[in-house]
Parts: structure tokens; sequence; C-alpha cells
């Protein structure tokens, strides 16, 4: 669930980020699309019938408004009834302006829906439509959808009835109009099919608001029935001959089709659900609160290292490995009190970054080197603070106090007058 959910962001994220460039295309897939299925299912016209036609059209819609493409569609469909029939365009010019009506009155957003519930009809999953807008949409989304079926429903009555309507008598204008007008008032397939869109809608959208676990589920699930359910009694009862393994196939395309667009819209976790009750002045509030599903981002951290910072913390690296020979010596031995300090003492320097040195060979893992000096004689050089360290030798339990203190910082091999402790 967590890769789908990082998948559901990066696709959100680069939505947000290419925007402008992802809407435009949609645009011109969706008239596209539209234009030709317009041409392929009509096509009486063929000098609007060209694909270079539709491309110069569809590249127009995506730069203009949504409704153009509407608009251009209802030319396009003018066009090919008036090539047909003069009767059927003024039919169909009529039917458009009373439909336009309806869409502009009661839903004007509603543009995708009104274009792609001809173009569902036609891909054959047409019950996406009324389950997306009960979830995503409004009531008034009813209006939109129905225009849309009615839009289908002609462009299929004139395809099939084409050849009946051209044989007719070409000075039987009246006849031809009363065809067309009884075809589609008669259709009792097609107001079957709105009232089981909008009864679909209807109880997707009041489910979904309830609030009860998983209300987006139950809703889907019980539009996709009562969908299936009010298409079935339309067939028992006018006769509709619809075809059920399509009607149940189609149902369950669109319910998983349906899902998925939930997943995008409403993902929540109801197992972290929260009650909140408070109050003010004048009301009480009962309040649910359910968080959504979301995937906290990757904590990312660069670390910068200058090339300074870099040099003393490869030094700092390799005295792990160094040996005992290999560590720098120094070059000069003094004689303090009749104490010989021999050759070889570590200088144990802190770096300027203030990086203590790893314990190498011979230390005692907390950053102090033991030297092998002279049988009996046990030094420890411990770093101090600002790059100063204290010497202190001696055998046994004896030890020689006065020692001076060595600057690490460019006074190697400096050499002090002994103090001798006061008696």
């Amino acid at each position: 669930m967590s890769n789908l959910l990082a998948i559901r962001e990066k696709i959100k994220s680069f939505y947000a980020a290419f925007e402008i460039y992802i809407t435009p295309a949609l645009k011109f897939i969706t008239a596209f699309v539209t234009l030709l299925l317009i041409n392929k299912n009509l096509g009486f016209m063929g000098k609007i019938g060209s694909t270079a036609i539709v491309l110069i059209v569809a590249l127009m819609c995506s730069f203009l408004p949504l409704n153009f493409i509407i608009l251009f569609a209802t030319v396009f469909i003018m066009a090919h009834m008036y090539k047909l029939s003069l009767e059927i365009a003024v039919f169909t010019l009529c039917l458009f302006l009373l439909l336009y009506l309806l869409y502009f009155r009661f839903s004007p957003k509603d543009t995708f829906v009104v274009v792609l519930t001809p173009v569902c009809f036609l891909l054959k999953i047409p019950y996406v439509v009324p389950l997306s807008m009960g979830l995503i949409g409004t009531p008034a989304s009813m209006i939109s959808v129905g225009c849309g079926v009615i839009v289908y429903y002609l462009i299929r009555f004139v395809h099939v009835n084409a050849s009946a309507i051209t044989q007719m008598d070409p000075d039987g204008s009246v006849v031809r109009f009363r065809y067309i007008v009884d075809g589609m008032l008669g259709n009792k397939a097609m107001l079957m099919t709105i009232v089981a869109f909008a009864a679909t809608i209807t109880v997707v959208y009041v489910i979904r608001r309830l609030a009860v676990d998983h209300a987006w589920t139950i809703a889907i699930i019980s539009g996709s029935l009562v969908n299936v359910v009010v298409l079935l009694a339309g067939d028992l009862l006018y006769d509709t001959r619809i075809a059920l393994l399509g009607t149940f196939a189609g149902a369950i395309v669109s319910a998983a089709i349906a899902v998925v667009l939930m997943f995008f819209v409403f993902n929540v976790d109801y197992s972290r659900t929260e009650k909140v009750q408070f109050e003010d002045d004048d009301y009480y509030y009962y309040v649910k609160a359910v968080p959504k599903n979301t995937v906290a981002p990757k904590d990312r951290s660069v670390k910068r290292i200058n090339a300074q910072g870099g040099a003393e913390e490869n030094r700092t690296a390799n005295t792990g490995t160094r040996t005992a020979d290999a560590v720098r010596n120094r070059t000069m031995a003094r004689t303090t009190n009749g104490t010989t300090r021999p050759a070889g003492a570590v200088n144990n320097r802190v770096t300027e970054s203030g990086v203590r040195p790893r314990a190498s060979a011979g230390s005692d893992g907390q950053g102090n080197v033991r030297i092998a000096g002279t049988p009996g004689t046990n030094r420890m050089t411990s770093g101090v603070p600002g790059g100063n360290r204290m010497a202190n030798v001696g055998s046994g339990n004896g030890r020689t106090a006065g020692i001076p203190r060595e600057n690490s910082m460019g006074r190697s091999g400096a050499q002090y007058p002994p103090r001798r402790n006061p008696e």
C-alpha cells in the first residue's frame, strides 16, 4: 500500500509541476477522440472527415476553454446532419439549443461530462460516468449526464437509420421530421438509461456523504447495483433489449475505475479515526476526524565537506592502520633531572577542526597514546585542549613533576630549563 501511495504522490507532484503542459495535452486528446468518433459514426460530410481537419481543430481546442470542445463537436454533428437531411439538421439544432439551456443553467462546469458520456458509450463503459459524478459531483450533474445520453442516442439513431432516411421522398419533409421525432421520443432504452443514471448519481452522492466508515466504497457498490437493477427493470417493463452480459461486465469495469478514482481523490485511514467534542457559547460540536493516507517524505541530509576538513578527516582515519614505526617521531631527545626522553615520542596533535585522533597501535582507546620507552619508564601523552600536552615520566610509583608543557602547535623540539621542586 505504501508503494501505491508513493506512486500517487509522484503522479500528483508531476501534474503540479507540469500542469501548464498536461492540461492542454488532455484537452487535445479529448477533442481529437471526440471528433474522430463523430466522424466514424456519422461521416456524411467528407470534407470534415479527414484526419488533418480533426488534428487542426483538436489543436485549437487545446488552447481554448473547455466549452469550445462542445462547440466544435456541435458544429461537426450539425454539418453531418445537414449533409444527410435538412429536417434532421433542424431537429438536431432545436434539441441542442434545449440541451444547452439546461446545461448552462444547472451544470456549466461539467463540460467534460457532456463530452465524455457519448465517448464512454462508444467505448462500452458508460456506467463509469454516473458513478464518477456521484463521487465528485453534485445532484445537478444529472443534467449534464442526461444531455450526454441524449446526444449519444441521437447519433446512434441517425447512424442506424441513415439509409431509411435517405430513401424517403425528397418532398416529404414533414415525414422525415416526424420520423426522427418519434424515433427519439419513443426510444425507451434512452429514457430508462437516463432514469438509471439519475438514480445512480443520487444514491452514490447521498451514501458517500454519510458519516460512516468506508462510505465511498459502499456508495460505489450500491450505485452499481442500483444502475443494473433499474436497467433490468426497464428491460422487463419496456423490452429495451439490453445485453445482460455486457451490462454486468460494464458495471464491474466501471466500479473498478471508480475505485481508482477514489484512490486519488478520497483515500483515508479509518483505523485512525478520532471523534472530538467541544463547545462554544451557542453550540455543541461533535466532530469525526478521519486522517488521510499519506506517505511521509524521505529525509535527505547532505553533508558538505570542504577540502581542508576532508584532508583532516582522512589523516585521522588513517591513524587506525598505522604501525608504531610509521607514527611521526620526534628527532630530538632532551634530559630533564637526569632522565632521558628518547626519540620516538608521539606528537598527538589535536587538529584544527577539533577532532580527537583515533586510537592507534599502542593507544589506550581514549585518545591517549602510550609510548614504549626505556626500561622502567612509563610515559603517557594525553591530548590537552588547545594543543598542549603534559608528559609525566616515572618508574613505578615515582613521578617526576615539573616536566614543562610542550606546545604542539609549532614548538616541537624546544628545550626548557628544568624546574626544581621546592623542599
